[in-house]
């Protein structure tokens, strides 16, 4: 590597199955619109629970992007996940392409809340008519790593593989995880996120977190950074982008959407939202200095935006400390208010928005906040036209993992590279 220039992770594709709908074309368009797919959670024995609101996927069928073989062995999550994989595969032009290595190729997924359905069932089945009515599948589709082997086989990829548990903050652990498997040599990775958690044995376990919003009206469920916050509603879906290393992308002609320039971690304890403040300043520093990126060059920020008072406060303090003056200029959005917030998928599905947003010179609004405190730069109603350069994501998870990752726009370096 000596005296070549170093290797760069750039974001090539992108694939979405999201509560707006199936693909990033439907996702962006609403998402830049500042609609809203929260709704009445009405899926199948889901009722009489305290949960009132999520973010579903509707339409979604599975076998129409997901061959059988597959089908029968996953979950709902990993039938997302590999639905996403594959648009992101033919957005990036890589669907048939023929690698000249299986190895050049990896998977890097994260989640949280595992094949919860699937496992739901199986258990089902041996409480109620014995052990010879339990899959042998049900081995491995409740794993949190079955995504990441799943997308791996069916591709035939053979490169660094891997799987993040981090909680929420793991899908930007995971594109940052996919982004050294890059610099490090490895020319493509496929990395993302996708939840499934709107199950009975799923939401179940869910109400035991007292961050989860119990609105009864959807337009009310989820309402960060104001006087009415009260939770998060959750979401299924998710999203999985193609990494690749940029020579070798812009050698096959490929669209260089975005650079992945810097990532911070963090770790501040379960439910401690007012210690995330420093936990989550820290990361920013961190993501901030391994992008060469000075805070006034911040063009927007992605918040995590949870939607719990205390945790609201102390995401706009470590703003104010990691940015100093320019925490009150820079304009923050939450479109996740919009889909709900779908654990390790929902910092993805912030990137995809990022993503799209610096490539159209447009910040997509915060669906259903009207009156944001915090002394923030919210954008609200409506999208903001910005020709942004660098985008800032936040997340934080129930479990106090803290995460934040610098995009710039195409493949353009840091001021001082």
């Amino acid at each position: 590597m000596s005296g070549r220039e170093p290797r760069r992770a750039v974001v090539t594709g992108i694939g979405a199955v999201t509560p707006h709908g199936i693909g990033t074309e439907v996702f962006w368009k609403t998402t830049v619109g500042g609609g809203s797919s929260l709704a009445a959670l009405d899926r199948g024995g889901c009722e009489g629970y305290a949960l009132r609101v999520a973010g579903q996927v509707r339409g979604f069928d599975p076998a129409a992007l997901v061959e059988e073989t597959f089908l029968v062995q996953t979950d709902r999550f990993t039938h997302f996940a590999m639905a996403a994989a594959r648009l992101a595969l033919e957005d990036a032009l890589l669907a048939d392409a023929d690698f000249d290595s299986p190895y050049s190729v990896g998977v890097v997924t994260a989640a949280g809340s595992g094949g919860g359905e699937f496992g739901q069932r199986e258990l089902q089945n041996l409480w109620g008519q014995g052990s010879k009515y339990v899959g042998p599948y049900q081995s491995i589709a409740w794993f949190y790593a079955a995504s990441t082997g799943q997308i791996s086989i069916r591709h035939g990829f053979k490169g660094p593989c891997g799987v993040v548990a981090s909680d929420e903050a793991g899908g930007l652990d995971a594109l940052a995880q996919a982004a050294r498997t890059v610099r490090h040599g490895t020319d493509t990775v496929v990395v993302g996120a996708a939840e499934a958690p709107l199950a009975p044995y799923s939401i179940v376990c869910q109400l035991g977190y007292p961050e989860l919003s119990r609105a009864t009206r959807p337009e009310r469920a989820y309402l960060p950074f104001t006087d009415e916050a009260c939770g998060f509603a959750p979401a299924e879906g998710g999203a999985v982008l193609v990494l690749e290393e940029e020579r070798a992308a812009r050698a096959r002609g490929a669209e260089v959407r975005a650079t992945v320039a810097g990532h911070g971690a963090t770790f501040t304890g379960a439910s401690r939202w007012a210690e995330s403040r420093d936990g989550l300043a820290h990361a920013i520093d961190i993501a901030l200095r391994e992008a060469d990126c000075r805070p006034e060059d911040v063009d927007v920020v992605y918040a995590d935006a949870l939607g719990v008072p205390e945790a609201d406060r102390a995401e706009a303090g470590a703003l104010a400390d990691a940015l100093g003056p320019h925490a009150r200029r820079v304009p923050v959005t939450a479109p996740k208010t919009g889909t709900g917030r779908a654990y390790c998928a929902a910092p993805v599905l912030d990137v995809t928005a990022a993503v799209l947003g610096l490539q159209h010179g447009l910040i997509p609004p915060t669906p259903h906040v009207t009156e944001p405190r915090h002394d923030l730069d919210l954008v609200t109603g409506s999208a903001r036209a910005v020709e942004a350069r660098t985008a800032l994501v936040l997340s934080r998870g129930l479990m106090g993992c803290n995460a934040a990752l610098v995009l710039r726009k195409g493949g353009a370096q840091g001021p001082h590279q």
